[in-house]
């Protein structure tokens, strides 16, 4: 029997196509009440040491917009162990016939946007949050940068001007890196990126163990899989992603975020002799600042729009920013 589709109540509108999203959107309002009652085990002090130069995270950004956060994701951690314990339970007979069950292995959480939006604060404020709940005290924290070709290597392709982009990258290593993470293995190493020399460090690694939560901080890491040479789909970084967050904001507050670091960082940490920048604090200021804004325009801005931006939607959760920094409303993926 063929049924007529129910009737939309009187007075009422059907729902449009461009009303339907993946996401659910959320005021900062709304998005705060959802901490209910965690405590917030920072302070002041604490949040201080955590951000990055030129943010203005203060204790009430913590607390209405990381501290809901750090409950959703330790909400996922449990969901995901519960899984878990459903797959084991299903492989039990297969168990005695040679295939073990699963073991917990790490919580992998992708951290992504722009140069200068703020991720390094949001991953580092994530990391100190999520190591104060009980179920998971271990997380460790990455940033991409250590899998950028060093120097030479950029120079020998012709990448020089592009680091940055997805092909600066060591992405097959960076990839088998968080994988090895994920599958358990009881020690992993990554290369160690200084931004002082603007390359990596030779001969040192960053040795990770065996971490309940690892948070995967960097610009492109919710980039898809390139096909290989053979025309096969390849598993990405972002597969090996339990929950992903993209920081965002309009592209003329990121400029300007850009250019006012670029001015701390010219009286601070440009100023160390063994500073790559330290050429642009002997000159004047108006001719620094030149430099500044075309990297910004040929390299940060060009990656932004082609690159990072167009990752958004892969993203379990986007924060959006205002122009002052501020958290102004978050887009939740639904399940």
């Amino acid at each position: 029997m063929i049924t007529s589709p129910p009737r939309s109540a009187p007075g009422s509108r059907p729902p449009r196509s461009a009303d339907v999203s993946p996401y659910l959107d959320l005021t900062r309002a709304e998005w705060s009440a959802l901490r209910e009652r965690t405590p917030l085990p920072l302070t002041a002090d604490e949040v201080e040491r955590l951000r990055g130069l030129g943010d203005v995270i203060d204790l009430d950004e913590v607390r209405d917009i990381y501290l809901p956060l750090s409950r959703l994701l330790n909400l996922y951690v449990g969901a995901t162990a519960q899984l878990r314990g459903t797959l084991n339970t299903f492989l039990g007979d297969a168990a005695g016939n040679g295939h073990s069950t699963q073991t917990g292995t790490p919580f992998v959480i992708g951290v992504a946007g722009s140069v200068a939006v703020g991720k390094s604060t949001v991953a580092r404020l994530l990391q100190a949050l999520l190591a104060r709940w009980p179920e998971h005290p271990r997380v460790e924290r990455i940033t991409t940068d250590g899998f950028l070709y060093p120097m030479d290597e950029l120079k020998e392709r012709g990448l020089t001007s592009r680091k940055g982009f997805p092909e600066s990258y060591d992405r097959r290593a960076l990839t088998r890196f968080v994988a090895d993470i994920k599958a358990g293995k009881d020690e992993v190493t990554a290369p160690v990126y200084s931004h002082l020399i603007y390359d990596r460090v030779p001969g040192e690694q960053l040795v990770v163990r065996r971490p309940d939560i690892l948070i995967v901080e960097g610009l492109n890491v919710l980039q898809p899989a390139l096909p290989g040479k053979d025309g096969r789909t390849r598993v990405g970084l972002a597969d090996y992603f339990d929950f992903s967050v993209y920081v965002d904001a309009r592209p003329e507050d990121i400029e300007r975020w850009y250019l006012n670091r670029f001015r701390k960082l010219r009286e601070t940490a440009f100023q160390n002799p063994f500073s790559y920048f330290r050429k642009y604090t002997q000159v004047s200021e108006e001719e620094a600042l030149q430099y500044a804004q075309t990297m910004w325009r040929t390299i940060n801005r060009p990656n932004l729009l082609e690159n990072v931006a167009p990752t958004r939607g892969r993203a379990n959760l986007i924060v959006r920013k205002g122009p002052d920094h501020k958290v102004q409303k978050l887009s939740l993926r639904k399940l």
